[in-house]
């Protein structure tokens, strides 16, 4: 016999949320709600070095193209490795802690950076450290999303995870459309700070601490308002996750899904600025006016990326994910095609506009993949090993920014483009034959 539900204390007894009876939508979307809050902050520090880092010339700094795109890759490569982490707590700490001491932490980058930009003359080795701290930003990611799993029942984890990530992702967006406006304003009265004869550092300064209130009012609400399910397991049992092959072939697709979405998203400033803006080879035969400044224009595929994501996750419900996982890996593929074409041909700003086309269209398959992945995953897998599974391949993924910006550093961006789109072809060929096609061995 069934223990019967008991929702009063810290600790959910009695909790199954496959069994109306033992489940309650208010706790879920509650929960749902504050934590998704709290994901989108974390994702406004997680690009907090993509929005600074391209305006820290203006201020004083002397940073090559090259430490631009180290300063913005770093995030990614500590988000990975503090994903790894992530991926155990939701079923060790428990959600109401996971979240609440995550929220306080994100300040802790926002002062760092708070302090670095109103001197010009600190380190490159000092701003790829602060980089590489607003790496715990996006890592809760991996905790966040099992936890959430454990909430609800499975006919609405499509539906809540795309919810979740959307909306948190979106905290990428924010950032970027924001922080120009910010860095625009003496909107906070910050010039006070400023060391003597500086002007710009203050007006960076507040985009780097306009966030830090609401992580405070995440950590309040999350301690607060939080329970915890009855999930219990240790490293050691978790670590089952490994021995099937659904969690390698779904790091594979979603390396696709997100892994080049978020690469791209925190490269996308800087892509445009080297390709078609002041820092590319257009600069010496066109007026400053007619390039683009690619800080303008980061937001936007984030934003898309973003939305697609939650507006996707009812259809990925009703018809599964596997069929829309397929459907973004071909329409990434011809996009980024496309738009590697398009940069190995840039010899006017004019051809910037189907740049950018391509670019956008390439975020909206990467967003319907996003929400079709995290469909798959609780569907294909036992519901423990899911919430394991969705956060190992969101750590593997959480590379993009550091190996595309990696990549850029290295070979031209239209060879890059060209080799994401090969790479795309191959995951819509796992996902056909493993999960998408009529009489697929594991269907989802």
């Amino acid at each position: 016999m069934s223990q019967q539900l008991d929702t009063t204390g810290r600790i959910l007894t009695g909790w199954d949320p496959e069994k109306p009876e033992h489940w309650s939508s208010r706790i879920a979307w509650r929960t749902l709600a504050i934590t998704t809050f709290s994901m989108m902050i974390g994702f406004t520090v997680w690009f907090l070095p993509s929005a600074v880092a391209p305006r820290l010339n203006e201020a004083g700094f002397e940073l090559t193209k090259n430490q631009i795109y180290w300063i913005t890759s770093m995030p990614g490569l500590s988000c990975a490795a503090l994903r790894l982490v992530y991926m155990f707590l939701p079923a060790t700490i428990g959600t109401r802690r996971m979240v609440g001491i995550s929220s306080l932490l994100f300040i802790l980058p926002m002062l760092g950076w708070f302090f670095a930009v109103r001197d010009p003359q600190t380190s490159f080795a000092t701003l790829l450290g602060l980089a590489f701290a607003c790496g715990i930003g996006a890592g809760t990611f991996s905790g966040y999303m099992p936890s959430t799993g454990f909430f609800f029942p499975r006919r609405l984890t499509g539906t809540a995870l795309g919810l979740q990530g959307g909306l948190g992702n979106m905290g990428m967006s924010i950032i970027q459309l924001t922080a120009p406006f910010l860095m625009s304003t003496s909107l906070f009265g910050l010039h006070w700070i400023a060391p003597p004869g500086q002007v710009d550092p203050p007006v960076i300064i507040n985009a780097t601490v306009f966030f830090l209130p609401w992580s405070l009012l995440a950590a309040a609400l999350a301690f607060a308002c939080l329970k915890d399910v009855p999930v219990k397991a240790n490293v050691a049992e978790q670590l089952d996750i490994f021995g099937n092959i659904d969690t390698w072939l779904m790091t594979v697709l979603y390396i696709m899904t997100f892994g080049v979405y978020s690469g791209f998203a925190a490269q996308t400033a800087n892509i445009i600025n080297n390709n078609y803006g002041a820092t590319s080879g257009l600069a010496g035969a066109f007026a400053a006016s007619d390039l683009p400044d690619g800080a303008s224009y980061a937001f936007i595929g984030t934003f898309l990326g973003s939305l697609l994501r939650f507006l996707w996750g009812p259809l990925c419900d009703r018809f599964g994910g596997a069929i829309w996982t397929f459907v973004s890996a071909i329409g990434m593929a011809l996009t980024l095609g496309f738009c590697g074409l398009q940069l190995a041909n840039a010899t006017s700003p004019a051809g910037f506009g189907i740049f950018l086309a391509g670019l956008l269209t390439m975020f909206f398959f990467a967003g319907v993949g996003n929400a079709a992945t995290f469909k798959q995953m609780p569907m294909i897998m036992p519901k423990r090993q899911a919430g394991g599974a969705i956060g190992f391949t969101a750590a593997v993924a959480s590379l993009g920014p550091f190996l595309v910006g990696i990549a850029l550093t290295a070979i031209e961006a239209a060879t890059f483009f060209y080799a994401c789109a090969a790479f795309c072809v191959t995951c819509a060929l796992i996902c056909w034959i493993r999960y998408a096609r009529p009489g697929a061995p594991r269907p989802g």
